[in-house]
């Protein structure tokens, strides 16, 4: 299996990356492209060879056992072991068995989740990166704004007196 630090390393490198990916009113099929594409341009940045579609060394059962599954990304490091990077909105238990099939390969597993949350980590050694996005009700759209750091507002300093502050509860029954 990869080394575990070294996935802890990647995993939060990547999800540095796409803390300052943004975008607004997407589709599924759309958040999930430009997340691929934002991940082969993390990897490319890092100097590495990045597969759209990989081969997965995760069997296919039968009648389709003579085909291959696929990741979504491989990305080839000169440094260390292969890197298999999923990317899903849903939580998927065959992602998780293909990952983990990809860990025991060697490979370090990356579970690029995204969606409104909340995310339950998949079990060791799969690495978890997660996107998080607000959705419009009812449109299947998304939306992935910038962090913005607000200070917190000013309080007075000065003590409210009563005849400052209505009573909450009066008159009302």
């Amino acid at each position: 299996m990869a080394d575990e630090p070294d996935g802890e390393r990647v995993a939060a490198s990547l999800e540095g990356w796409l803390a300052g990916v943004t975008f607004a009113d997407l589709g599924a099929d759309e958040v999930t492209d430009l997340l691929v594409d934002a991940v082969v341009a993390w990897a490319e940045g890092q100097g590495w060879r990045a597969y759209r579609r990989a081969p997965s060394v995760m069997p296919l059962p039968p009648p389709y056992e003579h085909r291959h599954s696929w990741i979504d990304l491989g990305c080839a490091r000169p440094e260390g072991p292969p890197i298999a990077v999923e990317v899903d909105r849903t939580d998927r238990q065959r992602t998780v068995d293909k990952l983990l099939a990809e860990a025991e390969a060697g490979r370090v597993a990356i579970w690029l989740r995204w969606g409104t949350g909340p995310f339950a980590a998949p079990q060791p050694p799969v690495h978890m990166v997660t996107c998080q996005v607000t959705a419009r009700r009812g449109a299947g759209r998304y939306t992935k704004q910038p962090v913005r750091e607000r200070p917190a507002p000013e309080h007075t300093t000065a003590p409210v007196t009563s005849g400052e502050q209505a009573d909450l509860f009066a008159g009302g029954a």
